[in-house]
């Protein structure tokens, strides 16, 4: 994958198959730095789960026999002097519980990645998961995004999913208006 928003759809997929009903994505660009941050209230992961996520041949999934994702974002963010952190309680152990993944590159790096498409990825995320509670922020120079699908629902109403097309045209166009500068 050769975009950040990628690497935030694969790590986003990953709470949805995890059952969260609720889920904040936030990329924060500021200075030397970019951090992109996932936090969910799905399943959790377990200590010894926690402890494989590095592993490449370590998933949870059933379809296939490896795990890229965390790994390669790991290793992203590392080449440019950066981090990745996760943090995790199981729903076995608190009713508090869900992960949360914050990841933090160098912006001006050369190994730093695009952005990529953004506005795609958040659309390809509500289209797909519908009734999931997607908060979205993107705030950077000259621009602040935020989404939050809670809201667009009370407007709806009950019966207009957030999946109609429709609806998923005015989510882009929103979007795509708070990316562009003020007026244009």
């Amino acid at each position: 994958m050769d975009e950040l928003s990628l690497y935030v759809l694969d790590i986003v997929m990953n709470s949805v198959r995890a059952g969260a009903e609720h889920i904040e994505i936030s990329i924060i660009e500021e200075g030397e730095w970019l951090t992109f941050t996932v936090k969910d209230d799905g399943c959790g992961m377990t200590e010894e789960q926690l402890k494989k996520l590095s592993d490449p041949f370590f998933t949870t999934r059933k379809t296939r026999k490896v795990g890229l994702g965390v790994p390669f974002l790991r290793m992203l963010a590392e080449m440019t002097g950066g981090s990745v952190e996760i943090k995790s309680v199981h729903e076995s152990v608190s009713g508090d519980h869900g992960t949360e993944l914050v990841a933090r590159f160098g912006r001006h790096h050369i190994d730093f990645v695009p952005t990529g498409d953004m506005t795609g990825t958040v659309i390809t995320l509500i289209q797909g998961s519908p009734d999931i509670d997607f908060v979205y922020r993107h705030k950077g120079d000259g621009f602040d995004v935020r989404l939050d699908c809670n809201e667009l629902k009370a407007v709806l109403g009950d019966g207009i999913s957030l999946a109609e097309p429709e609806v998923l045209a005015w989510i882009r166009e929103y979007l795509n208006d708070q990316y562009s500068p003020s007026g244009e």
